[in-house]
């Protein structure tokens, strides 16, 4: 197991630290339901620094990001970020990703911790056409997401940039609780607003402490996993490994708005197909209509018990206070205000398909 430059610090503040992707991580330090709540109302850190980024320069990246990711990175300006996906050669996905552009021919390719060796494998063997300079520079950068309503008021002081001015899914480079060459990045995975800050290793230790200086009096604490899960799941957001993984297509899973056949891509042919026939079952959020949790791996069932489909993330949500989630089910069945079951141990509880996000805000 690695550990994350900020390991100590985590241990000093009594966080939970559990084995995930091949580190110790923190899962939660004083409960997932406070520290939830906490970047709904006020401001709250995750140290996501096990996350892998990959960096890909000189005059051919664009045409191999274009050729590896599902979204269109032509799109992007110096200061963009993107959502993407990169599909693989049987309908599936090998990872979801965020795709910077840093400069004129040079990208930032942020990818899921469990991922990092697969992701690397699986961009190396297209590059053999194109000739990319691919640095994974994964062990070197350190990972804060600062999110909440006041992150950005409780943040300003650290910066002589206008982070206000930085709008979603744009990034600037500059000074952060005084260090330079910071990315200050509009992302996160909460849907609470707020920056993800990527910074040096050596540097993670002073910007945290400088983070929690700052944002003491807007009530910052700090956030595990568990926390971060569940504010992705309010959210609809997409885990991989739960929602998404080398079995799923994105067009099933609601990721038709980050699959662009306006250019060639590893599998378009095979999606743009499945687009067009519609796919045979879509990735669906419900909410529980009587108390209970769903859980990842319970079955969805119909009013007779017969399977359906299967839960791929479920949870209690703290803002709603009650049991929602998401799982694929046969896309006759997918249309919002369906009723569906889930089979929790030997009930199956009434749930209803909803639009998300669930949580509105």
């Amino acid at each position: 197991m690695k550990n994350i430059a900020l390991h100590s610090i985590h241990e000093k503040l009594g966080a939970k630290m559990v084995p995930f992707a091949g580190y110790n991580m923190p899962v939660q330090y004083e409960g997932v339901t406070a520290e939830h709540l906490t970047v709904r109302a006020a401001v709250g850190v995750f140290d996501v620094s096990h996350m892998g980024e990959f960096l890909v320069r000189g005059e051919n990246a664009l045409a191999l990001i274009q050729k590896v990711t599902s979204n269109d990175a032509s799109k992007l300006e110096i200061g963009d970020a993107q959502y993407s996906c990169f599909p693989n050669e049987d309908n599936g996905i090998v990872d979801d990703l965020l795709c910077y552009r840093l400069q004129e021919n040079e990208y930032l390719l942020v990818v899921n911790a469990s991922n990092i060796e697969k992701d690397w494998n699986w961009i190396s063997t297209y590059n053999k056409d194109f000739n990319a300079i691919l640095k994974d520079v994964s062990d070197t950068y350190s990972l804060l997401a600062i999110q909440g309503p006041k992150a950005v008021t409780a943040m300003q002081s650290l910066s002589s940039l206008d982070l206000a001015a930085i709008s979603f899914y744009k990034f600037k480079i500059g000074d952060f609780a005084g260090k330079e060459n910071v990315i200050i990045s509009a992302t996160g995975y909460t849907g609470a607003g707020g920056f993800e800050i990527y910074c040096k290793n050596e540097d993670a230790m002073h910007i945290w402490s400088k983070v929690f200086e700052a944002g003491a009096a807007f009530g910052i604490k700090p956030i595990g996993l568990a926390a971060r899960d569940t504010l992705r799941l309010e959210m609809g957001y997409c885990l991989y490994g739960n929602d998404i993984d080398d079995k799923t297509s994105p067009i099933e899973a609601g990721l038709g708005w980050i699959t662009k056949f306006t250019k060639d891509f590893v599998n378009a042919r095979a999606l743009a197909k499945e687009k067009e026939q519609k796919p045979s079952r879509k990735l669906v959020a419900f909410e529980l209509d009587e108390r209970g949790i769903p859980r990842q791996g319970y079955a969805i069932v119909d009013e007779n018990k017969n399977p359906i489909g299967t839960v791929t993330s479920g949870t209690m949500s703290p803002c709603l206070q009650k049991g929602i989630g998401m799982g694929y089910v046969p896309a006759i069945l997918a249309k919002v205000g369906t009723k569906i079951y889930i089979q929790v141990r030997k009930k199956a509880i009434p749930a209803t398909l909803i639009k998300l996000p669930f949580y509105k805000g």
